[in-house]
């Protein structure tokens, strides 16, 4: 793992001293900024309204449903987009720079080039992450938050974005091709969530187990809920690790040609 462990090192170093990553961070924050300073307001608003009347609806006058929630679906929104700009130099810039062709000779296997890079994008996600959730914890210095839900939807969400950094490295090792590796990477990432939409459009009970099983948005919506289901985990990870076998057989595959 020594191999696995220097290349992730280069790569995340790559990422930290890169002005593009930087300008990222910046418009996450300046996104996050507003939407949750807007919904936190809506939100407060609307209690002060519901207060006063019976029977209002439970998850209206729960934050973690009316504000955290909807910070996490701009994440996970932000995500398909940024993750596959992230992703798209780790294989792609490099054939195009051909400082590939030298990775493929250094003493390290196929594997471990994979594993390094995954992991380092890996470790970018998951500081993205990380500034969507300090507004949580702002907000927990002047409101009662429950914890475990949270921290387990932040966790779905993690796992999402897992989902995609394997994917798009996937994608990035096909090509030497810049724009081909990200139009590719945010067609994938969007096609997955247009698979949980087979639910409504097949008449067959089988079918519609098939489509919920293999449907992204089935298993992270009881994550977000805060519940945690070994189906979805096992789905999420076999995901990952099928596309971080495909992605390891074309890095071979070139090192044979």
């Amino acid at each position: 793992m020594k191999g696995t462990w220097t290349i992730c090192k280069k790569e995340l170093r790559g990422f930290l001293i890169s002005p593009n990553f930087y300008l990222i961070a910046f418009l996450f924050t300046l996104m996050f900024s507003l939407t949750y300073s807007l919904s936190l307001s809506q939100f407060v608003r609307s209690l002060s309204q519901m207060v006063a009347m019976p029977g209002a609806p439970a998850q209206q006058m729960n934050i973690h449903y009316a504000v955290f929630l909807r910070l996490l679906s701009y994440l996970n929104l932000m995500l398909i987009f940024v993750v596959p700009a992230l992703a798209m130099k780790l294989f792609a810039e490099e054939k195009k720079l051909r400082t590939f062709d030298l990775l493929l000779t250094s003493p390290v296997t196929s594997l471990h080039i994979v594993f390094g890079k995954f992991f380092a994008l890996l470790g970018i996600v998951f500081v993205l992450v990380f500034l969507a959730f300090l507004y949580p914890l702002v907000t927990s210095t002047f409101a009662t938050i429950q914890w475990p839900p949270l921290i387990i939807a932040y966790f779905g969400i993690f796992l999402v974005g897992a989902v995609y950094a394997s994917m798009n490295l996937f994608c990035s090792s096909l090509t030497e091709s810049i724009l081909i590796a990200y139009v590719t990477s945010v067609l994938l990432n969007i096609s997955i969530w247009l698979v949980g939409m087979g639910v409504e459009a097949v008449d067959s009970q089988t079918a519609r187990q098939v489509f919920e099983h293999i449907s992204l948005n089935t298993h992270l919506a009881s994550l977000v809920e805060g519940t945690i289901r070994s189906s979805g985990l096992i789905f999420l990870f076999s995901v990952c690790a099928l596309f971080v076998f495909l992605c390891e057989r074309v890095v071979e595959s070139n090192r044979w040609r």
